[in-house]
């Protein structure tokens, strides 16, 4: 068993174990040396064991594209990237990890890529940019986008993954007070 099946069996067992419907795997760093239609191919080769051991635990499998200017060198940057891939891998069990910020800081138009590949997206991250602050910090026009995501029916989680500029109860300042509990906005 090679070391990715071996990681794949270790989360199973840590996400069993811990109640946690997901796990997240990222694509990393390419070696420079490496072809990218290699590491393409091998992605999506370790992505079909993955999804399939995952789904027979009940487990969603998902994958995120992560911006090139805070890790250089990121194999997976784009969200289009990652939906070639999800297509390529070909399983039910495969889903995008979307955050707001890395796509953001890849020029992407985010409220259109939400738009479009929300039937893949199980999972919503943010942070504003630039600083990966709490959102009304920066330049993305949060409330749009949360407005978007209640028109198009998103109903999953929304991650809060930012640096808080003051203390973190104090960060929450930027949510309605309309807003549920489950998901922070």
């Amino acid at each position: 068993m090679d070391e990715f099946e071996a990681g794949v069996d270790r989360a199973i067992q840590y996400a069993t174990a811990l109640g946690c419907p997901r796990v997240n795997c990222l694509a990393g760093i390419k070696p420079a040396a490496l072809d990218a239609a290699v590491a393409h191919q091998t992605m999506i080769r370790n992505l079909r064991y993955a999804a399939a051991r995952l789904d027979t635990a009940g487990i969603r499998l998902l994958i995120e594209p992560i911006n090139t200017h805070d890790v250089p060198g990121f194999f997976l940057s784009s969200t289009e990237q990652a939906i070639d891939i999800v297509g390529g891998v070909g399983s039910d069990n495969l889903f995008l990890q979307f955050d707001m910020y890395h796509m953001h800081l890849m020029g992407e138009n985010v409220a259109r890529a939400i738009e479009r590949h929300a039937p893949r997206i199980d999972h919503i991250q943010l942070a504003d940019a630039p600083g990966r602050h709490e959102p009304g910090t920066g330049e993305i026009d949060y409330p749009a986008l949360f407005a978007l995501i209640d028109r198009i029916g998103y109903s999953g989680w929304v991650g809060c993954e930012y640096l808080p500029l003051v203390s973190t109860e104090a960060s929450f300042g930027w949510r309605p007070a309309s807003a549920g509990a489950g998901i922070p906005r």
